[in-house]
């Protein structure tokens, strides 16, 4: 981790408390497995793979929840570069445009400022993963039928997140030092998706290939 990145987290520029697994719980013990297996080198494309005899579910309940602190956390080094001046719309360069909807307050897709999109984004994945109905702490707890589902949808709407972070904000990364661990975090995200298929490939272009051609926004909720 960068200088850098250290300096931020220990000021606490975050949007709220990092969610945690309960020490002794089966989910505990394979976040700590995910962790050791990174912190060892292990090449990140051998990391992120299910291991053997593990519930899938399980697996991607740790990362999902894992995915969710460090992304926010990523965010909170350019949050105060990130206004409703210099992105007045939540957008990954000038092909895509994502909008936001919630079916609450939000029921049909809505054009919002970047970080008014952020801050309901991330209170929306709160508020998924902190519900013991759809992420139970206690292992004799069954996930719900459309876990997957869901994981799948926070993990795409994550995905923006560093979608507009390099796109429109990846100078100030550079300029804090931090382009390395973000890069290795963005890789393992990227790893970790395709492996277990859990992000529409078409979503993962802006990334790619999607800025070479600036065409019209494609509108995404």
């Amino acid at each position: 981790m960068s200088i850098a990145l250290k300096q931020v987290f220990n000021k606490d520029k975050t949007f709220r408390p990092k969610r945690k697994f309960e020490p002794g719980t089966q989910r505990f013990e394979l976040h700590k497995r995910a962790q050791a297996s990174l912190n060892s080198g292990l090449d990140l494309k051998a990391a992120v793979q299910l291991p053997s005899g593990e519930d899938q579910n399980d697996w991607v309940a740790v990362h999902v929840v894992d995915f969710f602190n460090r992304i926010n956390l990523i965010y909170g080094t350019i949050c105060e570069f990130c206004t409703e001046k210099t992105c007045p719309v939540m957008s990954g360069g000038p092909k895509y445009e994502y909008r936001w909807q919630d079916d609450l307050k939000y029921k049909k897709p809505t054009a919002l400022p970047a970080p008014q999109y952020m801050n309901l984004l991330m209170d929306w994945i709160e508020m998924q993963i902190n519900n013991e109905n759809i992420f139970p702490t206690r292992v004799s707890v069954p996930f719900p039928k459309n876990f997957l589902q869901i994981c799948k949808k926070i993990l795409c709407r994550l995905f923006r997140v560093f979608v507009h972070v390099y796109i429109h904000h990846f100078d100030r990364i550079i300029l804090m030092g931090a382009e390395a661990h973000i890069n290795t975090c963005y890789k393992h995200f990227y790893y970790f998706v395709t492996e277990l298929n859990l992000i529409d490939r078409k979503e993962l272009e802006p990334l790619h290939h999607g800025q070479r051609d600036p065409g019209h926004p494609q509108q995404v909720c």
